[in-house]
C-alpha cells in the first residue's frame, strides 16, 4: 500500500428525498427516497472551509482513493492525485467524491428498488440530466455542513458536474477545476453515444430492460468498446497496437479478432461488463447527451456571467472527444466578463483517458492552483 495512501476506507450512505421533500427532477418527476454513497479523505476543519469535492466520470463511482480491503489489488480511481502530500493533499483538504445518481454502485438509479412496486425501477427509474444529479450533491453538501466548497474538480462528464455548479450554485464554489471537458457534447459524441445505446437496446438479453443476471453482455461490451474508441488518441492506437496481429504471423483468413487492437478492445469491453449495468449505461449517456449549457442558461458569454469562483481549465493536445477548442470557447466567455481564470493545454499522446493516466503533469497543475488558492484566501 502506498505510505502516502489514504489507507482503508468505508463507503457512507445519505439518504434523503421523503414524499413531503422529494428530488424534483428537470424532467418533473420526482424522485425519492434517494440514497447518495459517498467517501471522504482527510479531517474536516472546525468550520468545514477545506473541503474538496471530486465529480466522476461515466464509469467512475464515489471510491476515489484508498482501499476498501487490505486485499485490494487496486485503489480508488484517482488515487494517484489524493492523499497526504498529492495534489488533494488530505493532510489539509477534506475530499468528497460521491457516486452520481443514475449509477450503478450504491446511488439510487435503475437497479434500486422503486419504493412503489417493491421491485428493480429499470426503465421506470426517470431520466435524470446532470442538473439532476448536481442538485443530489447539493443536497449531500447541505448534509455535510458545508456552506461553501473550497474546490472541486472533475474531468469528463465530472467536468460537465463542475460547470453545471458553476453556475447553478455560483455562491457555494470558491474555486473549480474544470480538465477535458466543455459546454456541451459534440454532435460526433452524441453519435458515439447513441451507437453504444443501440448495442445495449438490440442485443435480444436486455429485455426492455427487465433483464436479471448477466443481462446484455455483448451489447454492453459493444458500447464500452465504442466508447473506448474516443478515449484513445490515434497516435497512441499507432504507437501501441499500430497493425500488429495478436499470436500470428500471417492472416487467418476468417472474421476472428486478430489483430492486436481487436483483442485490446475486445477485453475492455468483457471487463466492463463485470463491473457495469447496462440499463445505468443508457441513463448516465443520455444525461451526457442532453447536457448543454447554453440551452440551459443562455449564450456562453451570458451563462458565465454568473460564476463566482476562480477557475481552471485543462485540456489535453491529442485529446479529440474534447478538444482544446471547446475548452478555450468556454474560457474566452469568462475573460470576457472579467472572470479570473487560468488555461492549461497539456501535451500528450494518450487523447481523453490523459487526466486518469498521466497523473504526475496533471497532480503538478492543480498542486500549484490549490497553493494559490490558499495563499488568497489567508490573504
Amino acid at each position: 500500500m502506498d505510505c502516502n495512501s489514504v489507507g482503508l476506507v468505508k463507503p457512507q450512505t445519505f439518504t434523503f428525498g421523503t414524499r413531503d421533500d422529494p428530488l424534483i427532477l428537470e424532467s418533473g418527476h420526482s424522485l425519492g427516497p434517494v440514497d447518495i454513497v459517498y467517501e471522504t479523505y482527510g479531517v474536516p476543519n472546525e468550520d468545514r472551509s477545506n473541503a474538496i469535492l471530486i465529480l466522476h466520470a461515466l464509469s467512475g463511482n464515489h471510491h476515489a482513493a484508498g482501499y476498501h480491503d487490505p486485499r485490494d489489488r487496486e485503489p480508488g480511481w484517482w488515487d494517484g492525485m489524493i492523499g497526504p502530500g498529492k495534489a488533494f493533499d488530505t493532510s489539509h483538504y477534506w475530499v468528497i467524491c460521491s457516486n452520481i445518481i443514475g449509477g450503478c454502485k450504491g446511488s439510487t438509479g435503475p437497479l434500486s428498488i422503486d419504493p412503489g412496486s417493491g421491485e428493480p425501477y429499470r426503465l421506470q427509474f426517470p431520466v435524470v440530466t446532470i442538473g439532476d444529479m448536481v442538485n443530489a450533491q447539493k443536497r449531500l453538501i447541505d448534509h455535510l455542513g458545508i456552506t461553501r466548497l473550497h474546490s472541486m474538480a472533475g474531468g469528463s462528464m465530472g467536468g460537465f458536474q463542475v460547470l453545471e455548479w458553476l453556475l447553478r450554485y455560483p455562491e457555494m464554489v470558491r474555486s473549480a477545476i474544470c480538465i477535458a471537458s466543455a459546454a456541451r457534447l459534440s454532435a460526433q459524441a452524441i453519435a458515439f453515444n447513441s451507437v453504444g445505446r443501440t448495442a445495449i437496446i438490440r442485443d435480444p438479453e436486455w429485455k426492455e430492460g427487465r433483464y436479471t443476471g448477466k443481462g446484455p453482455e455483448q451489447g454492453l461490451a459493444i458500447a464500452r468498446m465504442v466508447g473506448h474508441i474516443t478515449y484513445l488518441s490515434e497516435l497512441l492506437l499507432d504507437t501501441k497496437f499500430g497493425r500488429r496481429l495478436q499470436s500470428a504471423d500471417q492472416f487467418s483468413y476468417n472474421f476472428t479478432s486478430e489483430f492486436a487492437i481487436e483483442s485490446y478492445l475486445n477485453y475492455k469491453g468483457s471487463t466492463f461488463t463485470q463491473r457495469f449495468d447496462a440499463n445505468s449505461y443508457l441513463f448516465i449517456t443520455k444525461a451526457m447527451d442532453y447536457f448543454d449549457i447554453s440551452r440551459s442558461y443562455g449564450p456562453l458569454k451570458h451563462a458565465f456571467a454568473r460564476v463566482l469562483a476562480r477557475c481552471l481549465f485543462v485540456s489535453y493536445s491529442s485529446d479529440w472527444l474534447f478538444p482544446t477548442s471547446q475548452t478555450k470557447e468556454m474560457v474566452s466567455a469568462l475573460l470576457s466578463n472579467g472572470k479570473p481564470v487560468s488555461f492549461i493545454e497539456i501535451d500528450s499522446p494518450y487523447g481523453h483517458d490523459a487526466f486518469l493516466v498521466e497523473e504526475d503533469k496533471l497532480a503538478r497543475i492543480l498542486s500549484g492552483f490549490l497553493k494559490g488558492m490558499d495563499v488568497e484566501v489567508a490573504a
